[in-house]
């Protein structure tokens, strides 16, 4: 999420030009309904800001892609989306496509890209008893951009590695408006407390954007009180923070000012089931189907 002072100078003229009569706008770009969660924060600490979701459903899910096919097709959707919207920053809601794909989406934009990553340091930081568990899809759990992080700012917290593909599935049918019963859950609550060293667990990274969406279910679920941390927060404040530094200000509210975002998807939303997912938002009425090459 670094970039020089020359190019947040350069950006702030050309975006801020090209903005001046219209209300700042992010693309949140995931392969699901994950890139909810990071717009609720989004939208709660930066109320008014125009969000437009890009969702390459035609991949989902993202979790059990190759590396290499991954790379290739999250520059290319995410290319393919920002054409279509009036977005000042690309907000990558999806820990898989955040952990491979950075460098490349930042190399091939001209705009700001703020990325999810798990939130191990303070997770690291809030345990108590020095062990946590890391709560992820398969790739993110093995991937060597996660054993780094952990290195890095695990500050010597022994961290017990989850891997929950089910939990994304889980969490879309939750939105669907379908319950998620504690028996569902079970198997993964197992697979954290009921391994060696998990009786001490008192922090679960929810490494994935669909996961917070289940939070209240899991909380319910837990054999013990657990503290369940997300990313969510700190991408909303780093948007903020992009703002700034492009010199976009944002007032009013998206609804107000008519100023209703788009639903960007790669496969035909069949059944509105997308539409039906993303209700909360102002957004237009209809999908705007993207063609991904």
């Amino acid at each position: 999420m670094c970039f020089t002072n020359e190019y947040a100078s350069k950006s702030r003229r050309q975006r801020h030009d090209k903005h001046s009569k219209h209300q700042p706008g992010v693309l949140i770009f995931d392969s699901g309904v994950g890139a909810i969660s990071i717009a609720r924060e989004i939208q709660r600490h930066i109320p008014g800001l125009q969000l437009h979701f890009g969702i390459d459903n035609a991949f989902f899910p993202y979790g059990d892609k190759s590396e290499q096919q991954l790379r290739l097709r999250i520059v290319a959707a995410a290319e393919a989306m920002l054409a279509r919207c009036s977005a000042d920053i690309l907000v990558v809601g999806c820990n898989t496509a955040s952990t491979l794909a950075l460098p490349a989406l930042r190399a091939a934009l001209s705009i700001p890209v703020v990325g999810v990553v798990p939130a191990i340091k303070p997770a690291a930081a809030a345990s108590q008893t020095g062990t946590i568990a890391l709560l992820a899809t398969e790739g993110t759990v093995n991937r060597k951009y996660t054993r780094e992080l952990i290195a890095q700012f695990g500050n010597g917290t022994e961290v017990i590695h989850v891997s929950a593909p089910e939990l994304v599935c889980l969490a879309e049918a939750h939105l669907r408006g379908e319950s998620v019963s504690t028996a569902a859950l079970a198997p993964i609550l197992k697979r954290i407390f009921s391994v060696p060293g998990g009786e001490k667990v008192d922090v679960v990274v929810l490494a994935c954007t669909h996961f917070p969406l289940l939070r209240a279910e899991l909380d319910s679920a837990a054999p013990k009180p657990i503290q369940w941390l997300d990313s969510g927060r700190a991408i909303a404040r780093r948007v903020a923070w992009w703002l700034g530094e492009l010199g976009l200000a944002v007032s009013g509210n998206t609804v107000a000012n008519n100023n209703a975002g788009l639903l960007l998807v790669s496969a035909a939303d069949n059944n509105a089931q997308l539409a039906q997912a993303f209700r909360e938002f102002n957004l237009a009425t209809q999908t705007t189907l993207v063609q991904v090459k």
